[in-house]
């Protein structure tokens, strides 16, 4: 007989919320909260990216009354079992990746148990564990700092992976948390199809994803979820943006390099449509990355094509998760640093996806799956979180 949990999956770069402390982070926790009471899960997995802010030196202190915060909070006393792992020793450069991941149990949700990486066995889950530091050594975790030739040509940064697996009722599963690298020039971004970004993304995702398969005679179903930092193909795009527009090249001083690409309507006003530098992306029309939650411009998110073979995701219905302003008063507006991009993304091996219960109902109100943005018309960073709401099937004998 099958049995089904309420799951809900989410992740968030929160790295704003430590270089504003104060400023954004209450309004953040309410709408994480009000998520967790509508969709009433029994399992709740919280993957953060960015913990600890750009200056997480400074910061790194408040990462842990945030994450005190949230397991306090009067909204998981019902969760009588907790699983926390931060990633906050910024002094070993060659393995902190600046994760997190904090997993909740409903009091109502027996028989879970967790894989001990070490012994190679499984575990009953029971009361509240808690581990903030390297995690080195923490035999339920396993963390992985991707290697510096992953990206030979930029700074090495806090990007990685930090992986539990768990049994929910017979099943078992698991659950990633990943950060992959970021777009560091919109110059160089826009100079091919795909970018060296984004094959550098690509390989270092296949890398995950053959580390995660690691029993290749009986793999467990797995949810990766994270900052993917996938953009969307910014030659392309700008290509079909600026289709009826002249270009001007601006050059650096004493060097061949380009300092920056403008774009000009060909009419007599000369309108500029699109400014292009290294951190600045200004599309005059803006509400193109909003219209219909960003429809017409998702055929130019390629990132995952190429990983159809072994990961599928749900329909993205919701507007890009990336770059927001961090401004109250403009929850909806994007910064012009970035092209808008489905950065933050719920990503699943194919068993995994046929766990998903989904009921042939009418009523928008029982939606079975919900794939969307936390804090829509909130200021939440840079970055909206993003979550999955879904019913896990599972086998009960």
């Amino acid at each position: 007989m099958d049995k089904f949990n309420d799951m809900l999956l989410v992740t968030a770069n929160v790295g704003s919320l430590f270089d504003n402390v104060g400023e954004i982070q209450n309004g953040w926790l309410e709408e994480l909260y009000k998520t967790i009471q509508k969709y009433k899960p029994q399992f709740i997995a919280l993957h953060f990216q960015e913990v600890g802010g750009k200056d997480y030196m400074v910061n790194m202190d408040k990462a842990e009354s945030f994450f005190c915060t949230i397991e306090s909070s009067e909204e998981m006393k019902e969760f009588d079992r907790s699983c926390i792992y931060v990633d906050t020793e910024f002094q070993t450069e060659d393995s902190f990746t600046a994760l997190g991941s904090m997993y909740f149990i409903h009091r109502a949700l027996k028989n879970i148990y967790q894989y001990d990486f070490n012994a190679k066995d499984f575990k009953t889950v029971s009361g509240q564990t808690k581990y903030v530091g390297s995690l080195n050594g923490v035999c339920t975790v396993e963390k992985e700092k991707f290697p510096k030739n992953f990206w030979p040509d930029f700074k090495w940064s806090r990007k990685g992976f930090l992986r539990t697996r768990w049994i929910i009722h017979n099943q078992g599963l698991d659950l990633v948390n990943i950060h992959l690298f970021h777009d560091a020039s919109n110059l160089i971004a826009v100079n091919s199809s795909p970018s060296i970004y984004s094959a550098n993304r690509k390989k270092a995702l296949r890398y995950v994803i053959n580390r995660i398969s690691d029993s290749p005679s009986n793999p467990i179903p797995f949810f990766l979820f994270g900052d993917f930092n996938f953009r969307l193909d910014t030659l392309t795009l700008v290509q079909r943006l600026t289709i009826e527009a002249d270009v001007v090249k601006v050059m650096k001083d004493r060097t061949n390099e380009v300092e920056k690409i403008i774009f000009e309507e060909k009419d007599d006003g000369r309108q500029m449509l699109l400014q292009i530098e290294e951190k600045l992306f200004e599309y005059v029309h803006q509400a193109v990355f909003r219209k219909d939650n960003g429809r017409a411009l998702l055929k130019y998110d390629k990132e995952i094509t190429s990983f159809h073979d072994v990961i599928r995701e749900e329909d993205i219905t919701f507007p890009p998760s990336y770059p927001y302003i961090e401004d109250s008063n403009q929850p909806k507006q994007y910064m012009n640093t970035r092209c808008p991009a489905w950065c933050d993304r719920i990503l699943m091996s194919h068993t995994a996806h046929d766990l998903i219960n989904r009921r042939d109902d009418d009523d928008d109100d029982a939606q079975s799956v919900v794939y969307n943005t936390i804090g829509p018309n909130v200021c939440m960073g840079d970055h909206k979180p993003v979550f999955l709401s879904f019913l896990l099937k599972t086998n009960n004998h």
